[in-house]
């Protein structure tokens, strides 16, 4: 398999070119919850998401907030901002201690964002974290901390996006080049390796909301050049190989670059070659794309299982650090726990993401999340790890008033408030035995009346943890 996966990276053209299938590894359907480690120097502002896009739409609250506390982005844009971002207390090994204690298995570290930063040493992107802001090799930080904590360790990349992502900039720093920073801090740095804005942009650049409508590169966007296509696959090469990643995550639809170019499933062939048990997930994958992908769902949950197995990606808030988002409040461990366990009863494995402030800490509220979902663990790890999916994922009225996907996924906003009588079932991995999990608990043990059917009986019942979803076995 892995010859003929090298071979075909060499050949892929078109559009519809298809991987060989490509099996979960066993590590990954096991895995269940993971966390996502998505911060970066767009988090330096502490103004949630997207900012190093929205500074440049003047009407934005982000753009208002870059007023007040940077300036003019024309003369100080994200450019600048990367270098205001120092991670001075970011302590890996303390986070992913941390994760470990709240049952996570492995972590998704971002490598870049949108905003073309790349988080380690890159030899092919100089606007990295190395040479500027924090000055510090930090997908190496996360995979050291990782692998200490007995975490598998994958990248996210999100960077192929940059080229149509950083149109607004155009118009404020964003065609500014190298021999422009005689006397700045970032002499002998070109901007236009960030910023990419010597093309052509989409005509309807400045609406902020058409680039929704573009992700696939439909709808009139800007094509990448052959270039800035094979700086992106040199630069996500290297991170994968640099620090042994076992998973790869594209925020693209199905691959970066898809359907306008191969490179995205040229990276994934590599990848696979380079280790036949890596997992890449994609986003909003036919069939035949969900054979050799592994299918990504952005703050979603399918309304019944999926297989082969799948992933969603959520966050307790922005993914962005947001302070206006911490001061409201945070998503509880109670709803954490209720999606965590709906998903894993329907095949899926959740990756949360608890937003990181500019300095590398989580604040009190986010930690008391953690602390909460910790203790649940404690109790209650092994309906979680030592099962699999039973037969039926479960009963009561949230399941049946489930709501469908929405492109990427974004529906966990419409899913119903769970009720006492929503319980979801996970199989026994390896005794005669059903654990049935009540995920809105009244103090009593539920009905389940699928299992009652099949003669099983209620035979232990787990010591509850507050009101988060209360945990019994059936044999």
């Amino acid at each position: 398999m892995t010859t003929t996966i090298l071979l075909l990276a060499a050949t892929l053209t078109g559009p519809d070119a298809a991987l060989p299938a490509h099996q979960t590894p066993e590590w990954y359907n096991n895995a269940r919850f993971g966390i996502f480690c998505h911060w970066g120097p767009q988090c330096a502002a502490e103004a949630g998401d997207w900012y190093a896009r929205n500074i440049y739409y003047p009407w934005t609250g982000q753009a208002k907030h870059h007023q007040r506390t940077y300036g003019d982005p024309k003369t100080f844009g994200f450019k600048d901002v990367i270098n205001t971002w120092t991670a001075e207390k970011w302590d890996p090994e303390a986070l992913c201690a941390l994760y470990k204690r709240m049952g996570a298995t492995y972590i998704q570290a971002m490598a870049n964002h949108h905003d073309n930063f790349d988080m380690w040493d890159s030899t092919h992107q100089p606007w990295n974290s190395v040479n500027m802001g924090p000055k510090r090799d930090i997908l190496k930080g996360w995979s050291d901390a990782a692998r200490k904590a007995g975490l598998r360790f994958g990248i996210s990349m999100h960077a192929a996006h940059a080229w149509s992502w950083y149109e607004p900039a155009r118009d404020f720093d964003g065609r500014l080049t190298k021999d422009d920073g005689k006397g700045t801090w970032w002499e002998g740095f070109d901007p236009q390796q960030l910023y990419w804005q010597n093309h052509e942009p989409a005509a309807n650049y400045r609406d902020q909301r058409s680039i929704h409508g573009q992700w696939d590169w439909g709808n009139g966007a800007a094509i990448p050049s052959v270039e800035f296509q094979e700086n992106i696959r040199l630069r996500t090469m290297e991170a994968l190989t640099k620090y042994k990643a076992d998973l790869l995550y594209f925020d693209d639809s199905v691959v970066a670059f898809w359907p306008v170019a191969d490179e995205g499933m040229r990276i994934t062939a590599d990848f696979y070659a380079m280790n036949p048990d890596a997992v890449v997930l994609g986003k909003c994958l036919n069939e035949q794309q969900r054979q050799w992908l592994t299918w990504d769902v952005e703050r979603g949950t399918p309304p019944t299982p999926m297989y082969p197995k799948w992933q969603t990606d959520t966050c307790i808030g922005d993914w962005h650090y947001n302070r206006d988002r911490q001061r409201r409040g945070y998503r509880g461990a109670r709803d954490v726990l209720c999606t965590l366990v709906d998903v894993v009863s329907k095949n899926g494995n959740l990756c949360l993401s608890i937003p990181i402030r500019s300095d590398g800490t989580i604040d009190e509220k986010e930690r008391a999340v953690c602390e909460d979902i910790a203790a649940w663990m404690d109790v209650n790890r092994e309906a979680i790890f030592d099962s699999k999916p039973y037969e039926i994922c479960g009963e009561g009225p949230q399941l049946a008033k489930a709501p469908p996907l929405y492109a990427q996924g974004f529906n966990e906003g419409k899913i119903p408030r769970p009720t006492k009588d929503d319980v979801r079932y996970l199989k026994a991995r390896d005794a005669e035995g059903v654990y049935a999990i009540e995920i809105a608990p009244d103090g009593e043990a539920p009905k389940c009346p699928a299992l009652e059917a099949k003669g099983l009986k209620l035979v232990k019942s787990f010591v509850r943890v507050k009101d988060f979803p209360a945990v019994y076995l059936f044999r």
